[in-house]
């Protein structure tokens, strides 16, 4: 388990138990259990309390685990005989958006979504999920073939925002995150999005253009990482929690503004504690949000998910 910086008093405490139980198994003569049970039972109630109220901040850090399951995760858990689909057909793969035909409870979707990667070897060459202007030129083919064939899409963000690199800004990555979120205005399918980790600026709103937005309950959805927001208000990077404050970026804030539409529970100590419970609980939105726009006409797919965005930031501005 990796922990957190605000989580060592819990590393603590689990540490202890596991100690006494390699006591145990190293001899058998001692009976460690009965302590180790109270240990795990004290170290139960700091992890819901933890996790109970977190700051922004902290909510940032969680959302950024390492041991978060990934896009990769979800797809091979939630979809059935998935087909990627590679390249945007002008300069390359980008290894950090992943996507192609699949089955969801059945039935045939387009999925699409950022990868970051599980080691080092990995993370490299997905970039840390920090897309080029080519894997957004993919998401948009993909889109459009979604779109000739009527398929639902399910896009799963998880960026830290769209990578900033010379090579980047040479290829058009502005033009193409543009032309990713238009197209996700265009579709006349059914579109639904899950932040499953970091949404970070228009890198994430190029998947997230969706007829409805779901985010895991510790994940982040912001137009800039603290650390940057910090940077540019306060001339200091350090600053980085009262930015986190400042910028509303947690489930429950963009739920009240109006920015998403639904919170998705986490298990006790975030995904990265129980995967499969978080993965379950996507499939289970997901399932939600598809059923809710089933029988929509294209024409209007197309209108609500406009209106949508027009109308976003006007709720909750009072709170």
């Amino acid at each position: 388990m990796n922990y957190l910086e605000f989580e060592k008093p819990l590393a603590e405490i689990e540490g202890k138990a596991e100690e006494l139980r390699a006591l145990g198994r190293a001899n058998k003569e001692m009976d460690v259990e009965k302590e180790a049970a109270a240990l795990d039972k004290k170290a139960e109630a700091l992890l819901k309390d933890l996790y109970k109220g977190l700051t922004p901040w902290q909510k940032c850090l969680v959302a950024r685990h390492p041991d978060r399951p990934h896009c990769s995760d979800y797809i091979a858990a939630l979809f059935t005989d998935y087909m990627p689909l590679a390249g945007d057909r002008n300069f390359a793969d980008d290894h950090a958006v992943m996507g192609g035909l699949a089955r969801f409870n059945d039935a045939p979707v387009m999925v699409i979504g950022h990868e970051k990667g599980n080691d080092t070897k990995s993370r490299i060459e997905r970039n840390f999920g920090m897309a080029r202007p080519e894997g957004y030129r993919k998401a948009i083919r993909l889109l459009d073939l979604a779109h000739r064939f009527r398929l639902p899409v399910v896009t799963l963000v998880d960026t830290p925002g769209a990578f900033p690199g010379k090579g980047a800004e040479e290829r058009g990555q502005s033009e193409a995150i543009a032309r990713s979120t238009q197209k996700c205005l265009e579709i006349g399918v059914p579109l639904v999005s899950v932040v499953i980790g970091e949404g970070g600026s228009g890198g994430a709103v190029a998947f997230a253009t969706a007829n409805r937005v779901a985010m895991l309950e510790h994940s982040i959805y912001s137009v800039i990482s603290p650390e940057g927001c910090a940077s540019i208000l306060w001339k200091d990077a350090e600053k980085m929690r009262e930015a986190a404050e400042a910028l509303r970026l947690t489930a429950q804030d963009l739920q009240k503004l109006g920015v998403i539409d639904r919170v998705i529970k986490e298990p006790v100590g975030g995904a990265q504690r129980a995967p499969k419970d978080a993965i379950e609980a996507v499939g289970a939105a997901l399932t939600a949000m598809l059923k809710e726009l089933s029988g929509k006409k294209p024409e209007a797919l197309i209108r609500d998910r406009r209106q949508k965005f027009l109308d976003m930031g006007t709720k909750g501005l009072a709170a």
